[in-house]
């Protein structure tokens, strides 16, 4: 089993390190520079080149059945589910082949809309104790089930 993070704008990697301790999970935390080195044996920074989705791709390649994925990014969370890996969202929020699809196209239509109206573009709600209360659950479920699966 193993951890990949897509790690550029990840805001709870200390909470993934210390889940994914606790299984003694290989984890790769996967960005195109800027990352602080951790000592954990079990991490390993990936640094990847700069460009479009590089490290996207990266993770895609290596995501398989009993792997667990983190990340914000819609596209490749639908690549990994297909190779079978289980995916969260940072903010706890599990993508499945039911619901990826329709995550995937609501994403779209959000983006058409800020296209049209540049004045709407919000910048989201703060990340706060209760959402990484619920990631640190969730993550512990999806780490759980993975264990399973092997």
């Amino acid at each position: 089993m193993a951890l990949y993070v897509d790690a550029d704008a990840c805001p709870v990697k200390a909470e993934i390190e210390r889940v994914g301790t606790r299984h003694k999970a290989q984890m790769y935390f996967v960005s195109n520079g800027g990352l602080r080195m951790s000592q954990n044996p079990l991490v390993e920074m990936v640094i990847v080149p700069e460009g479009p989705d590089v490290a996207d791709m990266w993770i895609a390649e290596r995501a398989a059945a009993g792997d667990v994925v983190v990340t914000g990014d819609i596209p490749l969370a639908a690549k990994c589910i297909e190779a079978g890996a289980l995916v969260l969202k940072h903010n706890g929020e599990m993508l499945t082949e039911k619901n990826v699809g329709n995550v995937l196209a609501t994403r779209d239509l959000m983006s058409d809309l800020r296209s049209a109206d540049p004045f709407r573009q919000g910048g989201g709600k703060s990340f706060g104790k209760a959402d990484r209360s619920r990631f640190l659950d969730a993550l512990e479920r999806a780490m759980r089930m993975a264990g399973s699966r092997t």
